[in-house]
């Protein structure tokens, strides 16, 4: 994500983030590469965060921002749990992430993906730099979105079962990563469900990612 107020060689993550409803889980994918203008500064940029046991999010823009808003939701959502008794929903996540958002008025360049499952089941919400909240059964941010967003369009269907909702979130991001040139290198995808969050291994991206 870009911003014209920002200085041209602050770190970026370019970025490609999907995300997606299925079924009985939400998929979250991005790619790895983060820039800084013309430059690729780094190739194992981790743009998916674990915020709970049950919610992920991703991230596009400004890198030092997004970690200091990953590492704030963590923490909040644990202070939550122990005050409360019980885990966060992902809606309450989204609406805390969107207040932060919006009381810095522009202050973070961040859009975000929140996606998780609880009581209501599996969800993902669209933020972005203002506090803007947007739930959708899919949905894509970054400079390599409008791409992912045409494959999502094409493939997505309701009730997906979770491994096409993988297929098509890994699709996405590799169409994205062949036309966007701040997006790339690899692509990270991570599962929630009603057994928790958990990171897909660089062998299945690669064996559905090549056989395209």
């Amino acid at each position: 994500m870009e911003h014209s107020t920002q200085p041209p060689n602050e770190l970026k993550t370019g970025t490609t983030t999907v995300g997606l409803v299925g079924k009985d889980c939400t998929v979250l994918a991005s790619d790895t590469r983060a820039t800084m203008g013309f430059l690729i500064a780094n190739k194992t940029a981790k743009k998916i965060h674990k915020i709970t046991d049950r919610i992920g999010a991703t991230i596009a823009g400004s890198v030092a921002d997004a970690q200091n808003i990953m590492d704030l939701l963590r923490a909040e959502s644990k202070l939550f749990e122990i005050q409360r008794g019980r885990s966060i929903r992902v809606k309450a996540l989204t609406k805390l992430l969107s207040n932060i958002m919006f009381q810095a008025r522009g202050g973070y360049m961040l859009q975000c993906l929140v996606g998780g499952f609880d009581d209501e089941g599996p969800q993902v919400f669209y933020t972005d730099y203002i506090g803007s909240v947007l739930p959708d059964k899919f949905t894509a941010t970054g400079s390599g979105s409008p791409v992912a967003l045409g494959v999502l369009e094409t493939e997505y269907k309701e009730d997906l079962p979770k491994k096409k909702a993988i297929e098509i979130a890994i699709r996405s991001v590799a169409a994205a990563i062949e036309r966007d040139a701040a997006s790339g290198n690899s692509i990270l995808v991570s599962v929630i469900d009603k057994d928790g969050y958990q990171e897909l291994d660089n062998e299945s991206i690669l064996k559905i990612w090549k056989s395209e």
